[in-house]
């Protein structure tokens, strides 16, 4: 068996939670220089923009902490990231031996003098899009992404930064932290193998135009309620519905928005009726007076899960509805909802008044846009199911993937895939 060591490095694509959990599993392993290419000015993933996660109901930061202490110890900082990048460009090596890599990272404008005082976003005139807490508030356009973000320190927005026409937040700083005349920079590296592990997107709801998402504003999405639900969240953690700040009470929850849908998603996105079961909690929770109903087709909730829906079912204040939401309409006077269920058990079509919806919307892979924005070598193979997942992983030329690149999976069994492709990387470079 050949030395394993820095000569053969890997690429991984993807910095949330499978991507981290790889490179971790990699470096811990054995003595190997792993390089992580992130397009958010952070790591972490969507599990940072949860407010808890199941079945113990844990908030995310807590095992994300136990992470980035372990990358803090990582031998002879074998972890590299590149935040605000992309991938453009893999060429297979001449000699089979591995990638050519182009990387292209986006201007740096803070470096790792930021002490994270906030003097900078106090002096900045502009505003933009909270994308953490989809855009349900602002933000200035220069801001600290989340309180966990890692690398710690702040980012700015180019697309709301004013630059040259202002630098007020360069004179604020005292420690010569942001320079905003930065340029992009270009990164080749040659690596042994790459992990795609590239994440996944909420399904565009709004392309369910009977569900009203998009028209009426107290129609939301699954990932919303992570961060109305949240303490860092727009809300403070108070779930208040968005066209009034009204505390609510009365919440339904709509199952499958997009999944099991030939039209839309024709696959189950396994996270969707735990996620609901949970957000319910927090109502229940938050608010001892309300009382949520889950309207599904089916609940799914595979092995000790089962316990997870037996927690939900023994609240008397959460209410289950076997049935179908036609279309949702709002009564324009109270900003409440009007649904129109068809339910399942007794054939009977009913009406139900809610002051907010909550759509649990399926996950969508974000590997083949990916994909599609890069330039790959002809002879790389790299196959992708009609539904947007890698199936056929490159196992003779070290190429495999992680988390929701392959399929729907929730936080847990997407650590279990990372340490799937880990140990595929380490079987892989004992035969170069």
């Amino acid at each position: 068996m050949s030395e394993l060591n820095n000569e053969n490095p890997v690429l991984i694509i993807g910095g949330g939670h499978s991507g981290i959990s790889a490179a971790l599993e990699i470096t811990e392993a054995v003595d190997k220089k792993v390089y992580i290419v992130e397009k958010k000015s952070y790591i972490g993933g969507r599990v940072l923009q949860m407010y808890k996660y199941f079945p113990k109901l844990c908030p995310p930061f807590c095992g994300f902490e136990i992470n980035t202490k372990r990358i803090k110890s990582s031998t002879e900082d074998n972890i590299k990231f590149l935040v605000s990048s992309v991938v453009e460009e893999i060429n297979k090596e001449k000699d089979g031996t591995g990638y050519k890599v182009k990387i292209r990272q986006k201007p740096q404008y803070i470096n790792d003098n930021c002490t994270v005082c906030g003097e900078c976003a106090k002096v900045c005139p502009e505003d933009r899009p909270n994308d953490f807490n989809y855009d349900m508030d602002t933000t200035k356009a220069i801001y600290m992404p989340a309180i966990s973000t890692f690398p710690l320190k702040y980012t700015v927005d180019e697309n709301y930064c004013k630059f040259s026409a202002c630098k007020k937040c360069e004179s604020a700083c005292k420690y010569g932290a942001i320079n905003l005349n930065a340029k992009e920079s270009i990164i080749e590296l040659k690596v042994a193998d790459i992990i795609f592990a590239t994440g996944w997107k909420p399904y565009a709801v709004e392309k369910l135009e009977n569900l009203g998402f998009g028209k009426f504003k107290n129609v939301i999405t699954n990932v919303m309620m992570e961060r109305l639900a949240a303490d860092n969240g727009p809300t403070s953690g108070k779930i208040l519905r968005p066209s009034d700040n009204k505390e609510v009470t009365n919440v339904a929850f709509i199952q499958c928005a997009g999944s099991r849908n030939e039209n839309h998603l024709p696959y189950c996105s396994a996270i969707c009726c735990m996620a609901s079961l949970k957000q319910a909690l927090y109502l229940r929770e938050k608010t001892p007076a309300s009382s949520p109903t889950i309207f599904y087709i089916d609940l799914r909730t595979p092995g000790r899960y089962e316990n997870f829906l037996n927690k939900a079912e023994s609240d008397k204040n959460i209410k289950f509805n076997k049935g179908i939401v036609g279309k949702i309409s709002e009564d324009h006077a109270t900003g409440d909802l009007l649904l129109d269920v068809e339910d399942m058990l007794s054939g009977k079509k009913i009406k139900f008044r809610a002051e907010m919806v909550v759509l649990a919307a399926g996950m969508r892979p974000n590997i083949k846009d990916d994909l599609s924005e890069i330039k790959i070598d002809g002879d790389i193979k790299i196959d992708i199911d009609e539904n947007g997942f890698i199936f056929n992983e490159n196992y003779e030329g070290g190429i495999f993937s992680a988390g929701v690149a392959k399929f729907p999976l929730d936080v847990y069994m997407s650590g279990q895939s990372a340490t799937s492709a880990a140990l595929s990387v380490i079987q892989h470079n004992a035969k170069l």
